[in-house]
């Protein structure tokens, strides 16, 4: 079935000039007559054409009402409207496109500057509303992402739970080393960590659209850095890899302290994907060297000798 073509709704009180501007588009469009204002806006409204010729010296109304009364409708304003009329003086144009018209064409006419308008109006109209189409379809993904977050956040807290809690009753039992019971801390605290980032999954997605309004607090880099440095023992361990905490090139004592401001938990993301991404990529039996430098900005080194993947 061929695509239907595009409909122009020609409006002239005069019918040789409807004849003529129909003659130089009827190959290409389904075309619709009126001869006047007054069925033109029925005309119009009835068959929503999608694009209209107007002549605006008109017996009952003119083309400047006639436009505008186009315009204050929703159902017709996104249609794109032509003047085409023996008027050519410049403040008659001017009066055209001030009320919503997007083009002026004067008599005598020419079929090719006819065409090639009417050509070029119609596809800007049609990107337009594929533009609004695209924007839909976006504004639809984004809410089923925010559904999808929210099911997402509801249906982990209910394992997460009993995870965050059980530490504590091991604990409380007694009977473990200082290493297990140390371990048994970290799985707890990584718990709670999981738990704010299920809860601040949708800020994450607010961070991604622009509209996340940012909560800064003093955080401390040193202590952040050795939390994160305790935590990848493991992997670290199993690589054969050693962990190097310094400040400006030097290793800091342990009271030594560095704060920024920012959101802890995005602050401890960070740091985490930097730190984990580092000690995978480094060849065994190497070093990782993270050097904080404070300043304004205080700035963060994480040196390695493996090459890290993008993506």
């Amino acid at each position: 079935m061929p695509p239907m073509r595009p409909s122009v709704l020609i409006v002239d009180d005069v019918p040789a000039n409807i004849r003529v501007l129909a003659g130089f588009l009827s190959d290409g469009y389904a075309i619709h007559v009126a001869t006047g204002g007054a069925e033109a806006l029925k005309l119009a409204r009835a068959v929503l054409p999608d694009l209209i010729l107007l002549d605006v010296v008109m017996p009952d109304l003119d083309g400047y009402d006639v436009c505008r009364q186009l315009k204050a409708d929703p159902a017709t304003a996104d249609i794109p409207l032509i003047f085409v009329t023996a008027r050519d003086a410049s403040e008659d144009e001017a009066r055209g496109l001030s009320l919503g018209a997007v083009d002026y064409i004067t008599k005598p006419v020419s079929a090719a500057v006819v065409r090639a308008r009417v050509k070029n109006h119609l596809e800007l109209r049609a990107a337009r509303q594929a533009l609004a189409r695209q924007n839909e379809e976006l504004l639809e993904a984004a809410k089923l992402r925010e559904d999808v977050d929210r099911i997402m956040r509801h249906d982990l807290k209910g394992p997460l739970t009993g995870i965050i809690g059980l530490p504590q009753i091991i604990l409380d039992d007694g009977g473990l080393s200082d290493s297990q019971a140390m371990f048994l801390r970290l799985i707890e605290e990584n718990g709670y960590k999981m738990l704010s980032m299920i809860n601040l999954s949708l800020d994450l997605f607010k961070i991604e659209r622009g509209t996340y309004c940012l909560s800064p607090e003093p955080v401390d880099l040193l202590a952040m850095l050795r939390r994160l440095f305790l935590e990848f023992a493991g992997l670290a361990g199993h690589r054969d890899l050693r962990c190097v905490l310094t400040v400006q090139g030097r290793e800091p004592d342990q009271t030594a302290v560095v704060l920024v401001s920012g959101e802890r938990l995005l602050l401890y993301t960070m740091l985490a994907n930097c730190l984990r991404n580092a000690l995978e990529a480094s060849p065994r039996g190497d070093m990782v060297t993270v050097d904080v430098c404070p300043g304004d900005p205080t700035t963060i080194a994480v040196a390695n000798a493996g090459v890290v993947p993008w993506g």
